[in-house]
């Protein structure tokens, strides 16, 4: 953990110090964003899960200030709305799909509403004005959840409210199901997140970029105490998404 803070500390204050010995830019971007995020949770102990497939977008601000030798620097910063949280898939000792005495196979899904606000220090390479630019960005990225549900055959009642009923199939190859009536005890997440891109620019028009980006949940959305269900509960996400932005202001002597 203090290894990665030290990396993106360092990262902006070299995109900072570059102001004295690369060529200056003075581009602010502003856009939108949009795509899906694929999420899990790492549970210890272990819950075997697919991958939960929700939604994701928000508002894009973009400051490229500087370009030292062919790297473009700049700093973005998102404010997002996310649908994740996890999709349990549930197993018998054969790890075949286990199923309800009418034949249904036992599906659980959580749904985790959250606000996330990643910030990056992103690097590219290729055309500033016209053309193809290829980018790495990385950085911390907070969240908080604003809200959750859930969907299942097996589990009724409200999370939280202490009245929820679970049908414990003595077949089920995992026996750890706190998780299912458990409501989200840690709001506040953060973590790492990094990802990388293309971005196509055209002029009059704006900057249509492509991205794939991986968070990694340095907190946990349930205690971790020995006492606690679980050692540990932070999530993992996959993130493609489309981002268009246009120029409020453009500085530059070059391209």
């Amino acid at each position: 953990m203090r290894k990665l803070l030290v990396f993106l500390v360092a990262s902006v204050a070299a995109i900072s110090s570059k102001a004295q010995i690369g060529e200056h830019r003075n581009v602010v971007s502003l856009g939108v964003n949009g795509g899906v995020a694929l999420s899990n949770v790492s549970f210890v102990n272990e819950v075997k899960q697919g991958m939960h497939s929700g939604m994701t977008g928000g508002v894009t601000l973009k400051y490229t200030c500087e370009k030292y030798f062919k790297t473009i620097c700049s700093l973005v910063a998102e404010v997002n709305y996310a649908n994740i949280g996890w999709k349990e898939n549930i197993l018998d000792k054969n790890d075949e799909q286990v199923v309800t005495s009418d034949g249904a196979a036992l599906s659980y899904v959580r749904n985790m509403h959250y606000i996330q606000v990643p910030l990056f220090a992103n690097l590219a390479w290729g055309k500033e004005e016209k053309g193809l630019q290829f980018f790495f960005q990385i950085g911390p990225q907070l969240g908080y959840c604003i809200g959750e549900s859930y969907s299942s055959n097996f589990v009724s009642g409200d999370l939280g409210s202490g009245n929820m009923q679970i049908d414990r199939y003595s077949n089920r190859v995992s026996q750890t199901v706190a998780q299912d009536t458990m409501a989200v005890e840690k709001r506040f997440d953060y973590g790492i997140a990094g990802g990388v891109g293309v971005q196509l620019s055209l002029p009059h028009v704006g900057r249509f970029l492509i991205e794939g980006r991986y968070y990694y949940g340095l907190g946990n959305i349930y205690g971790d105490t020995q006492r606690d269900a679980f050692k540990r509960s932070n999530f993992g996400n996959i993130v493609i998404k489309m981002t268009y932005l246009f120029d409020l202001i453009n500085k530059k002597k070059s391209i």
